[in-house]
């Protein structure tokens, strides 16, 4: 399986990916030498350690999108990647957790018919898939987390309809076990685009507070802009330097807990 991946370039400005700390390298799952796992329209990096995408990048081409159905794909490990390294059904089976997609499947269908129809059942393999609490988008945000692409498009005068996102899970020391699996319950994401030829990049970080016993329960969800500066604080990685230079969150609070959670998608710095 041979994938183009991200496109760093796919904004008519460099928008590169991702580079992994020392240790985010050294717990990486390398694919023919590298970290970077290509597929259609996205590319990752995989945690040994939490078996879950440490990173995600994908383009969006809002011009060029396609309606396809989800039905009768699986949810398969990716066969390039040791099985041991991917979480997989073993994990959702009989309990309220959602196979999550990290890089959102309707984001990824664009393009000619052949490759948004590929891009559609690549964004099943488990390496692009998070455990979230069933009504993860269906809280009282009214689904502002899995709204944000969308937003900027609709929101933004985005040139040429186009977007790069960034995102993934926060891998806590303290997060929860559950059979066995730590389950994440913080997650970034991180858009980048062009307007009038200046890039342009707003960041996000969604908590999920998660009760795990014998039924889980999601007690808070709430979703705050953050600086890219801030994100780095809490990952194994860090941002390019064109996407801090173009950050829409340049003044931070000097104190965290000031900040208050978004209640609405009018609330975002674009």
């Amino acid at each position: 399986m041979t994938s183009a991946g991200f496109d760093a370039k796919f904004l008519g400005t460099l928008a590169g990916i991702p580079v992994l700390s020392e240790s985010g390298a050294a717990d990486a799952v390398e694919l023919d030498g590298s970290t970077t796992i290509d597929y259609t329209h996205f590319s990752l990096a995989m945690s040994k350690s939490r078996r879950f995408a440490s990173w995600v990048a994908w383009n969006i081409d809002g011009g060029e999108l396609k309606a396809l159905s989800r039905s009768n794909i699986p949810f398969v490990k990716d066969p390039r990647v040791p099985a041991e390294f991917q979480v997989g059904d073993e994990l959702y089976r009989d309990n309220r957790l959602d196979r999550g997609h990290l890089a959102r499947r309707a984001d990824l269908c664009w393009g000619p018919k052949a490759e948004a129809q590929k891009a559609n059942r690549d964004s099943f393999f488990f390496t692009n898939i998070t455990p979230q609490m069933d009504d993860f988008n269906q809280s009282t945000k009214e689904g502002l987390w899995g709204r944000l692409e969308e937003a900027v498009l609709a929101d933004v005068d985005v040139d040429n309809l186009k977007v790069s996102v960034y995102g993934g899970p926060v891998f806590n020391v303290d997060d929860r076990l559950f059979r066995g699996v730590a389950i994440p319950r913080e997650f970034y994401k991180a858009i980048a685009f062009v307007v009038n030829g200046e890039l342009r990049c707003s960041a996000f970080l969604l908590t999920q507070n998660l009760v795990l016993a014998e039924a889980l329960d999601l007690d808070e969800f709430r979703v705050f802009q953050v600086s890219l500066t801030e994100l780095e604080k809490r990952v194994n990685l860090t941002f390019p330097a064109e996407l801090h230079a173009a950050d829409t969150a340049s003044v931070q609070l000097l104190d965290e807990t000031e900040r208050k959670p978004l209640d609405s998608l009018s609330d975002i710095r674009w």
